[in-house]
């Protein structure tokens, strides 16, 4: 098994990328380079840094990388507020999509706090 998979941090973060790339797909055309992009790219951050984190030497190298990995679950925060905002995300969606959101951000931090 890869050193990152075993992170329950990884983890959520992973299923929130599946779950946004779900959830952008109904979002307007005139979107793909706006929002439909942006969330795209701060979910897929999160684990990716979790991934290039857990492949570094170091604990103070990974909680760098942890420290990105959290922005980018504040930027997608953000981000699905706004589509919500416009009404692209139905209230449900966005409810649910939050709700992942925020334990894959809780878990992240937690995983963080464990490196000291």
């Amino acid at each position: 098994m890869a050193p990152h998979k075993r992170f329950i941090a990884w983890q959520e973060c992973h299923k929130l990328v599946l779950v946004v790339y779900k959830a952008t797909e109904s979002f307007p055309k005139h979107e793909l380079y706006g929002l439909t992009s942006q969330a795209r790219r701060a979910a897929f951050s999160a684990p990716a840094n979790i991934v290039e984190g857990a492949s570094r030497k170091g604990r103070n190298e990974f909680r760098h990388f942890l420290d990105i990995a959290l922005g980018s679950l504040g930027e997608l925060e953000y981000t699905l507020e706004v589509a919500a905002a416009l009404e692209y995300l139905k209230p449900d969606v966005y409810e649910a999509l939050q709700a992942q959101q925020r334990r894959a951000r809780f878990f992240t931090w937690k995983l963080k706090c464990s490196m000291r």
